[in-house]
């Protein structure tokens, strides 16, 4: 019998990050669904998977902080026996043109989007089984540059960078390290700010001409995360319907 995979999905209680640990679950992975403040999300997301027949516990952890992010992994461990599948969905999207730009939100970017990622990734790549999978999760803003995402490109810039030297630093323990980079995305973190003529503009860019769902990107992490996608290595798709 097929020793069960075991995930952690940071940012796990909304949006992309819950739509992939749900993704998952229903695939016969236990999932531990990180969150930051979103304690009653992340239990009712537990409680989905649960009630459908899988197992899941909810792990709160800033992933800025390397103590609570060592403490998530070891949860899963104790409670599941190891870890093979890692997706940083964890991140904060806060918009401002640089001429405006307070340091203090940089700086809390910075937290949350870099050192978070860094921290994650260093902890995967201590733990992780072999021939895990790793998916960190970018922006097609990075491609896209619209005023106002320059902070948070910068950061996602990082993110994309990092995943190819990953992949290459775990040489010879059959890991992949990928990057999935959404575009316009119908989530909590998306729309927030946004008026609906805004909305709606963005969602007549791609060809297909909507907004993705947060399926549509957790079907991509779920496919890289899985072995039917394990041949695919130190990438960045970009998920957005062909804006770019």
């Amino acid at each position: 019998m097929t020793e069960q995979q075991v995930a952690i999905v940071t940012g796990g209680s909304r949006g992309i990050g819950r739509a992939t640990a749900l993704k998952l679950a229903a695939a016969g992975t236990a999932v531990v669904v990180g969150y930051a403040g979103g304690a009653a999300e992340a239990t009712k997301v537990v409680e989905e998977i649960t009630a459908a027949g899988g197992r899941a516990i909810a792990a709160g952890a800033d992933v800025g902080d390397e103590k609570a992010v060592a403490a998530m992994f070891d949860l899963a461990e104790k409670t599941y026996g190891g870890v093979d599948v890692i997706v940083n969905s964890a991140g904060i999207m806060p918009l401002v043109n640089i001429a405006d730009l307070d340091i203090e939100v940089l700086d809390r970017i910075y937290h949350t989007n870099i050192r978070g990622t860094f921290i994650v990734l260093r902890e995967a790549a201590r733990r992780l089984r072999d021939g895990g999978s790793i998916v960190t999760v970018s922006t097609s803003q990075v491609g896209l540059r619209f005023p106002s995402y320059g902070p948070y490109v910068a950061s996602k810039s990082a993110t994309e960078a990092v995943t190819l030297i990953l992949a290459r630093e775990l040489r010879g323990r059959n890991i992949t390290v990928n990057c999935v980079a959404p575009g316009p995305t119908a989530t909590e973190l998306f729309l927030n700010g946004k008026d609906q003529e805004t909305i709606d503009h963005l969602a007549k860019l791609p060809p297909l001409e909507r907004l993705a769902q947060a399926g549509d990107i957790a079907d991509i992490i779920g496919f890289l995360a899985g072995p039917e996608g394990h041949w695919v290595n130190g990438q960045v798709v970009r998920a957005n319907g062909g804006i770019i």
